[in-house]
């Protein structure tokens, strides 16, 4: 199958890389890191393996690209506002677009904007990597995908054709893939961890080692983990105690990592909140919960995010 993949950043940069290195045709729509890719391609400093893509299609419209069977969209959700020009012409009838956005809702948004003969994969990456320049991505720890069918309202699709398919396709690129049958359930058992550490990690300015190593803060993580799986059971989806010390367990095992939206907040780029915690809070809110370490979180979220914002934007004093 022909790929596309909108953003080759920390995420969408990995993935797409791992697929070409294997022999498959990868298109990669970039804006900032055009010129650069163009003329050196894509680097992959893992701990897999380091690898180089000198040369790569490398795309600054989606008028350029042809026609793909599949469609990876890597953006960051605070971007989901320009997909509705990205997208496709250039999937082909039948074909298949696949998210690796963070959150929950994104699948809803993406389904008004395709054709209903397009199917629609969530694809939850399990993953410490980061973009360490144009076109350089460090990727430090993990790696699998955990993909899902979406069906209207996260109706559980079970095992599809097309999931198959692109699971075969990852497994030649060396890229662990574990299919799951309700992509639902899958969303709202990562929010269990990128709520917490995720939204921790910029309000505390911290690593995951950090966050963890003490004990009030990690049973901060742990109160919030609660308050997610609160959530989770207001929506219809159970997640049982022990996934949350896993959780726990995992973090304190991984090597020490800042989170994505703590890379965000220190390069002053909008956070992803609506999509990890915001879209979630408020469905629970609607179903009466108040969840008000969450709820906490969320606000002091807002007002760093505005503030960052305004510095960023602020004119650089050089007097």
């Amino acid at each position: 199958m022909r790929y596309a993949v909108l953003g080759a950043g920390a995420i969408g940069g990995y993935y797409g890389a791992k697929l070409q290195k294997a022999g498959f045709e990868v298109h990669f729509l970039l804006r900032s890191d055009y010129a650069h890719v163009q003329r050196h391609g894509l680097s992959v400093h893992s701990v897999d393996g380091n690898f180089s893509l000198p040369q790569v299609h490398v795309h600054r419209t989606p008028a350029t690209i042809p026609v793909c069977d599949v469609v990876i969209v890597a953006l960051k959700t605070t971007a989901n506002h320009v997909l509705g020009s990205l997208l496709p012409t250039w999937l082909r009838q039948g074909g298949l677009l696949i998210t690796l956005q963070n959150g929950l809702g994104v699948e809803p948004q993406l389904a008004q904007l395709l054709p209903p003969d397009r199917p629609i994969l969530g694809g939850l990456c399990f993953i410490c990597s980061h973009k360490a320049g144009p076109g350089t991505i460090h990727h430090l720890d993990y790696g699998a995908v955990s993909l899902g069918a979406y069906g209207k309202g996260y109706a559980p699709q079970g095992i599809t054709p097309p999931m198959e398919a692109v699971a075969d396709d990852c497994k030649q690129a060396g890229i662990a893939m574990d299919l799951t049958t309700d992509l639902h359930q899958s969303r709202w058992k990562k929010l269990v961890w990128n709520i917490p550490f995720n939204s921790l990690s910029v309000i505390l300015s911290a690593n995951t080692e950090e966050m963890v190593s003490v004990p009030e803060t990690r049973q901060l993580a742990e109160d919030l983990m609660k308050e997610v799986q609160q959530a989770a059971a207001s929506q219809n989806v159970d997640i049982a105690d022990a996934e949350l010390q896993r959780m726990i367990s995992s973090t304190m095992r991984m090597k020490p990592y800042l989170t994505s939206m703590k890379r965000d907040y220190d390069h002053h780029r909008p956070l992803e909140i609506d999509s990890i915690v915001g879209y979630p809070l408020s469905l629970a809110h609607q179903q009466g919960l108040a969840l008000p370490k969450t709820t906490m979180l969320m606000q002091q979220l807002r007002y760093l995010n505005q503030r960052n914002i305004e510095q960023r934007e602020q004119p650089t004093n050089l007097a």
